[in-house]
């Protein structure tokens, strides 16, 4: 057996500790059934850990899913992970509601333009009409190229390869993965509103920052006047 099969985990270490203390509790007297007995009812008894990662912001905390019998019973901070130490933020401690929540819409529903209730349709319906409604914008509004004049009165013929009708809006949920593809795919597009978020209420403190007016500079057109 090597060094490295002696080495401790930080886990590991806890419940040595914990096991030392209550036979040091135990020698001095105390009466421990109590406790055995609320242990064997704790909600992760009997459960699988499965390490993960928190799926909200870019830290990537470490976190611990406890599972039993093919259903999510606890998520909770990972004590071994280097980056969070076993802690979690607000929204990585609330993790749990995301798998687990009776409130957690599991269907598409659409309001059809002027209507005022909704409708369920089917996803596959779903993802089709939003195929259909990309390309049609696309087509129609993709440029190419662009011509104007500049602050001189000069004519101006850029490149751009741009479609500006389209935009996309990150949620709080869309790991670093996920926005990767996401943004090749509308860079693809050639779209230019495209805002990514960890934290999604972040995006009001971006707009009263003057965020969202950086965003738009960046895309102007070379005479100084916005894309759309």
């Amino acid at each position: 057996m090597g060094p490295e099969d002696s080495l401790l985990t930080r886990r590991q270490l806890y419940r040595g500790f914990g096991a030392a203390g209550a036979s040091t509790l135990a020698g001095l007297g105390f009466d421990l059934k109590p406790v055995q007995a609320a242990a064997t009812r704790l909600k992760i008894k009997g459960a699988r850990e499965v390490p993960s990662i928190c799926p909200y912001c870019a830290v990537g905390c470490a976190q611990i899913v406890s599972v039993r019998q093919g259903e999510i019973v606890n998520i909770e901070g990972h004590p071994d992970s280097p980056i969070n130490r076993g802690t979690l933020c607000p929204k990585g401690s609330a993790a749990f509601q995301l798998a687990v929540n009776p409130n957690r819409l599991t269907k598409v529903k659409y309001r059809a333009p002027h209507a005022t209730e909704w409708e369920e349709r089917d996803l596959d319906w779903a993802m089709d009409r939003i195929a259909q409604r990309v390309k049609e914008t696309r087509d129609r509004d993709f440029r190419d190229s662009w011509e104007g004049k500049d602050r001189d009165g000069k004519p101006v013929h850029k490149r751009v390869n741009h479609c500006s009708t389209i935009a996309s809006l990150g949620g709080a949920t869309m790991d670093n993965e996920w926005n990767y593809a996401h943004l090749k795919l509308w860079r693809a597009f050639g779209l230019i509103w495209l805002e990514n978020p960890g934290p999604y209420m972040t995006q009001l403190d971006r707009a009263r920052s003057g965020h969202f007016i950086r965003t738009r500079r960046r895309h102007d057109q070379p005479d100084g006047r916005p894309v759309c």
